[in-house]
């Protein structure tokens, strides 16, 4: 494969939309999908109502990459051979000596490689964007309340209730009836909660449109509130920059399922018609697959093999199926790089182009892309030495799975908007370096001189 990799060899651009071409302020949009869940615990399940009051401190809980394990109410961060990091009851941490009695230093029970581990089973589930983020919090203290109303309670039934809270507030009609509290409040106030497209990547999009690139959108949000945040953060004719969009795609199933299993749909006032047998031409559906996408690809390029590149923010949802199952190149949005930003900058290293460095606008999104005190580096972490030996670096399961499945990782569309289309990315797979597709910089943690260990 080659060492680089060009927006201009691409045939096909595709982009996810909730947290990658639509930013949201994470301080505002965090606390709403958080209330939206627990006020339908206290209400329709009865749960504490201490549950509804968050401090500012609680939120340092909240780490992408957490496993839990629905059965004991753990959360676990795992080392990229699959054993365990960190791990919490609850909210309460493990001190090293619990954790090493309950984990030790084998993989945790429900590891598998890469391709046989879902991010959600029956057993555990994986928190991998910042729509599931304010859940894992949520998670966390119900397990504390449970543990405590039940004086030590060992093992947890209570995730039917948190799937029934998702539901409540976004189900397909949701948005439609004001269902719940989340889209009634979006609706209302936008602004609060979006971050407009910076004018950089409006006209970014019209120049790979011009360029003669095919432009897709695939989100698994329903039509109707994909319009809505499209029409604000990138204005009513939003339709005109995109070829192809699909709504309520359902992924990584999208990518992962056959077409016989997950058919293209019309859609007629947001409601879904009958399935297509095919994708004949351009325009906006609901549902579908990427075999028969890319079938339509074809005939759009007139090549037998066009060369597609998805930017997405979720491992679980966009890059690791679009890369496995779909061969696709993929662009990691990865908002834990943004978190450098501040630290960078009070650096004494020598300046760099501004091409390279990337612009960025807008306040700093905290506090959830930023390294949590409670579970540490997002990228890496400590395991325990054994007496008399020093602890030693690993990479965790997330920052292995980045650079395996990624072609490269940026902080944001806009810090690459500005580039020549032509502009070579190093690619992770270019070489042995963990680090080689982060776009503009590394992590600072993984451009220290300690030495990591890779197992």
């Amino acid at each position: 494969m080659a060492q680089h990799f060009s927006l201009a060899a691409c045939d096909v651009v595709g982009f996810d939309l909730d947290h990658t071409l639509c930013r949201y302020n994470l301080p505002e949009s965090a606390p709403l999908i958080y209330n939206s869940f627990a006020q339908f615990l206290v209400k329709e399940k009865g749960y504490d109502k201490e549950l509804l009051s968050v401090t500012p401190e609680d939120w340092d809980f909240c780490c992408k990459g957490l496993a839990l394990d629905l059965e004991d109410g753990n959360f676990l961060k795992l080392a990229d051979n699959g054993t365990v990091l960190r791990a919490s009851h609850g909210t309460k941490m493990m001190a090293p000596e619990v954790l090493a009695e309950a984990y030790g230093k084998k993989e945790w029970k429900h590891f598998l490689s890469d391709t046989g581990m879902a991010c959600r089973s029956g057993k555990y589930y994986f928190y991998d964007n910042y729509f599931d983020l304010p859940g894992a919090l949520l998670c966390a203290r119900v397990v504390d309340y449970l543990t405590k109303q039940n004086n030590g309670q060992k093992t947890f039934d209570f995730w039917k209730d948190i799937v029934a809270a998702i539901q409540h507030n976004y189900k397909m009609s949701a948005f439609k009836e004001n269902c719940g509290i989340y889209f009634p409040e979006i609706k209302r106030d936008p602004g609060r909660y979006l971050h407009s497209c910076p004018e950089s990547v409006k006209k970014w999009l019209r120049q790979l449109k011009n360029a003669g690139k095919i432009l897709l959108l695939i989100t698994s949000s329903h039509s109707d509130y994909c319009r809505l945040l499209c029409e604000y953060i990138l204005g009513n004719d939003f339709t005109d920059l995109f070829d192809v969009v699909i709504t309520n795609a359902l992924k990584p199933g999208f990518f992962s399922h056959l077409p016989s299993q997950r058919p293209f749909r019309t859609l007629e006032n947001d409601e879904e018609q009958e399935a297509l047998p095919s994708l004949d031409k351009p325009g906006w559906y609901s549902q579908g697959n990427a075999v028969h996408l890319y079938e339509l690809l074809k005939k759009m390029t007139g090549k037998p093999e066009p060369k597609v590149v998805y930017f997405g923010d979720s491992m679980h949802s966009d890059i690791f199926p679009a890369r496995h199952y779909s061969n696709w190149e993929t662009v990691l949005i990865l908002e834990e790089l943004r978190g450098d930003e501040g630290a960078r900058s009070q650096r004494p290293e020598e300046s760099e182009p501004l091409e390279k460095k990337g612009k960025y606008e807008g306040p700093k999104a905290k506090p959830l892309n930023t390294s949590s005190k409670k579970w540490g580096s997002f990228f890496i972490d400590s395991v325990w030495g054994l007496e008399n030996t020093e602890d030693s670096l690993v990479y965790t399961w997330s920052c292995k799975r980045i650079s395996t499945y990624s072609t490269i990782a940026i902080p944001s569309i806009e810090a690459i908007a500005e580039l020549p289309l032509d502009y070579k990315f190093t690619r992770f797979s270019s070489s042995n370096s963990k680090t080689a597709g982060y776009y503009p910089n590394p992590p600072l943690v993984l451009t220290s001189d300690e030495t990591l260990i890779s197992k």
